[in-house]
């Protein structure tokens, strides 16, 4: 019988991969002769060591963005479904951002002391996400790690409960899975010295025994969950599943926070507001500033006057908390005009229509050709996924996750003009993204089907 991965037999997959491949090198004659002559100077030849990770043979060179709209060094303009994998999420460079970063340029950039406009920015998250006791960091990892600390701090408490498969960054103790024997350290970590089973406790997604389980040892000081697992490939909470977290958060007396950097693509104040989660501590960033480099924690006033005691009895010292260039005035200035201009209600609106569009389109395509694969949708995220569904734990993403296929397809929309995320199969739609676009993207992707389905 002929290998198959994901229902396309293994010979069609790497036959389109190698054509398209082909074909995406052959469109970029300038970009490849740019790359010679100066990538050289990095180490792997990119800035950062993930530009590596597209499925392309060699990356895009970016001439300018707009909208959602991408346009390289050889002049190709590439519908943008990526965005900047939600760091991007309401547009590039939307107007009023780029008009406060103008203004902001003109006072000063970094300097260490607040600003009005940073006072304004926090009655905005407040009124946005709900009153929280707000921070400002400059990376959602750097969020997550800080409010770990917190959370260390006024539980006593070492370590960490995260979920099989979760995304948060590059925070140490979440770089864990399930193995054999339980929780074990993931496998590729760079450098990796430290024992992370001592600091972090693995469970199951949507399963509520496991969870109570690893709190039962008295020695969890966190859970820390998205609403949505996203990272991989998309799983959805079950019915009932964020009641019994925080149940079991309070009766074991662990902080529960919730990481909406990617699930704030579920409209107005993230999957919290939406869903009325009731979350101890609180992370967002990525699209928060409007695509400058920002992230947000906050903690409830429990928590905070928990804290409050804490560090009002701790040596003198470095708290382990905060960078240099965290909560700059630029910061605050986008912050400011992304809460109170882009990420307003009426922009979610026509985000939610133009994905539920896409999911319909893909789901019709995907029924068509019979493929065993299933389309997911969380606000204005979409994902398709080469296996069936629904999924429900991260063990099942991880089983229907599969990187051959995915690149191909990835590689063969961006030859057609789309561009998805290039680490899972995820597509963002922005309030500028239009509907000429998103039909366009349909259209790509039943090519592609055609390619991968038809004999």
């Amino acid at each position: 019988m002929t290998d198959r991965i994901g229902g396309v037999p293994a010979a069609r997959i790497a036959a389109l991969a190698a054509h398209e491949a082909a074909r995406y090198a052959q469109a970029r004659p300038r970009t490849q002769a740019a790359l010679a002559a100066g990538g050289q100077r990095y180490l792997g030849g990119v800035p950062m060591h993930w530009m590596r990770d597209w499925p392309q043979p060699f990356p895009m060179l970016v001439a300018r963005t707009k909208g959602a709209v991408i346009q390289d060094i050889d002049g190709h303009r590439i519908d943008d479904f990526c965005l900047g994998d939600t760091g991007s999420m309401f547009g590039h460079s939307p107007a009023p951002v780029a008009r406060a970063i103008r203004a902001q340029a003109g006072r000063g950039l970094t300097y260490m002391l607040p600003t009005e406009a940073a006072l304004q920015a926090g009655a905005l998250l407040s009124d946005c996400f709900g009153p929280m006791r707000w921070q400002i960091a400059t990376t959602a990892t750097d969020a997550n790690r800080f409010a770990l600390r917190v959370a260390r701090a006024v539980t006593g408490r070492r370590k960490v409960l995260v979920f099989n498969g979760c995304y948060h960054g590059t925070v140490d103790d979440t770089m864990v899975r399930l193995g054999p024997a339980g929780t074990e350290a993931r496998p590729g970590l760079v450098g990796q010295v430290a024992d992370l089973t001592q600091t972090a406790v693995v469970a199951e997604f949507n399963d509520l025994a496991s969870v109570e389980a690893a709190l039962a040892a008295g020695d969890v000081a966190a859970i820390l969950t998205e609403p949505v697992m996203t990272n991989s490939c998309m799983v959805l909470p079950g019915q009932g599943f964020h009641a019994g977290l925080r149940e079991l958060a309070t009766r074991h007396g662990a902080l529960l926070i919730i990481d909406e950097t990617h699930t704030i693509s579920s409209g107005l104040g993230g999957y919290t507001r939406v869903h009325g989660l009731q979350p101890d501590m609180f992370v967002v960033g990525k699209c928060v500033a409007g695509g400058v480099p920002t992230a947000v924690w906050g903690m409830t006033e429990d928590v905070a006057q928990r804290f409050a005691a804490y560090d009002a009895t701790r040596p003198a010292g470095h708290s382990g908390m905060g960078t240099t260039l965290s909560a700059n005035p630029m910061q605050f200035a986008c912050l400011v005009a992304t809460l109170s201009q882009v990420m307003t209600s009426d922009n979610y609106a026509r985000m939610e229509a133009g994905a539920a569009r896409l999911c319909a389109g893909l789901s019709k395509q995907i029924a068509h050709f019979a493929a065993p694969w299933h389309v997911v949708r969380v606000g204005a995220r979409v994902e398709f996924i080469c296996a069936p569904g629904p999924l429900h734990t991260g063990t099942q993403a991880e089983a229907a996750h599969h990187p051959a296929l995915e690149a191909a397809i990835h590689q063969a929309l961006l030859n057609r003009g789309c561009l998805i995320a290039p680490f899972h199969n995820m597509m963002l739609i922005s309030p500028a993204t239009s509907t000429r676009q998103i039909d366009r993207l349909v259209a790509a992707f039943a090519d592609v089907l055609g390619h991968l389905f038809e004999t």
